[in-house]
């Protein structure tokens, strides 16, 4: 908890605030309140900045000058960017080759190096590691680190801080879940700052690896063959660091499918007036699809990333 209250310390005046947003109407719709904890709005327009900035700013002055390296789908791969050209260095970064190309065109625009790489046949994580060691970068995982998770455990403490300004406590917190970062320091941030409220991680139907994992009480992976629209949770099986955080905090998981998330990107379009990725409506699309009762209750959503390409943002409210 130290680390993330430190965290919060460093992003203070860096990264921005977001709102808890919510729609009468949608709470009608639903029967009861849903805030949904907007990082859209974030700084590169997803929660990643804060775990990569803070990670970043605990590297050791004589290893800055050797720059960083990542791997990432894209929102990391911003964060790591934007990051490294606010302390003032180099930034490579391996990114699939599917990757949205807003995600690629924003790292480029930051001033990082993107190296293409094929998601189903490469070897992503020995492609950066060659590199940190080739040059001396200094590798900033995407989750599987105690900077990054205490940087996304600084939502957790908003969380707390925003419900407890607006007189309600949450009955329910779900968040999206990829390797497993932004949910383990959001429910570790929560387990202190507001003790007794689950938290719920959820994902895509078929990269439901922390779901099956919690039940299982070990690490699973997901399938080679699956597919989903949410490109920002295609991890291929959970973190050590974060699972053994989320088996210890969380509630349990959710998922839903590709129609779901499309659904709830039109739904926070329509009625928040805001812009969700595929990964980032996941949490929406679970409150909304009834997977835990909304009724008479306060759910707290956290919307986690923004960074869609126009084709796919079209055929989601189209939908």
């Amino acid at each position: 908890m130290s680390d993330i209250r430190d965290a919060a310390r460093r992003l203070s005046g860096v990264a921005v605030r977001t709102p808890l947003l919510e729609s009468p109407l949608l709470n009608a719709r639903l029967g009861g309140r849903l805030l949904v904890k907007a990082e859209p709005l974030q700084r590169t327009g997803s929660f990643k900045f804060r775990g990569a900035y803070n990670r970043i700013a605990l590297i050791p002055e004589a290893d800055r000058a050797k720059g960083v390296v990542a791997v990432s789908s894209g929102n990391h791969a911003q964060g790591v960017a934007a990051a490294a050209r606010l302390f003032g260095l180099a930034a490579t970064v391996v990114m699939p080759d599917d990757a949205p190309a807003i995600k690629r065109a924003n790292t480029e625009a930051l001033g990082a190096t993107v190296i293409p790489c094929d998601r189903y046949r490469d070897d992503r994580n020995a492609m950066v590691q060659a590199i940190a060691e080739r040059t001396g970068a200094t590798l900033v995982r995407p989750y599987d680190d105690p900077g990054i998770i205490a940087g996304q455990g600084t939502i957790g403490l908003e969380i707390a801080e925003q419900t407890a300004e607006i007189g309600v406590r949450a009955d329910a917190v779900l968040v999206c879940c990829g390797g497993g970062g932004l949910v383990s320091g959001t429910a570790l941030a929560l387990s202190e700052t507001a003790p007794g409220v689950p938290v719920w991680c959820v994902e895509p139907a078929d990269f439901d690896d922390t779901r099956r994992s919690l039940t299982a009480g070990e690490r699973l992976g997901n399938a080679a063959e699956a597919r989903s629209i949410c490109d920002a949770l295609l991890s291929p099986m959970p973190g050590e660091l974060t699972f053994a955080l989320n088996r210890r905090l969380l509630a349990g998981g959710l998922a839903v499918d590709d129609d779901e998330v499309r659904y709830a990107m039109r739904v926070a379009f329509e009625s928040l007036k805001l812009v969700v990725e595929p990964g980032g409506a996941v949490a929406i699309a679970a409150a909304l699809a009834g997977r835990i009762p909304t009724a008479g209750r306060t759910t707290v959503v956290v919307a986690s990333g923004g960074n869609v390409d126009p084709e796919t943002f079209r055929q989601a409210l189209a939908a």
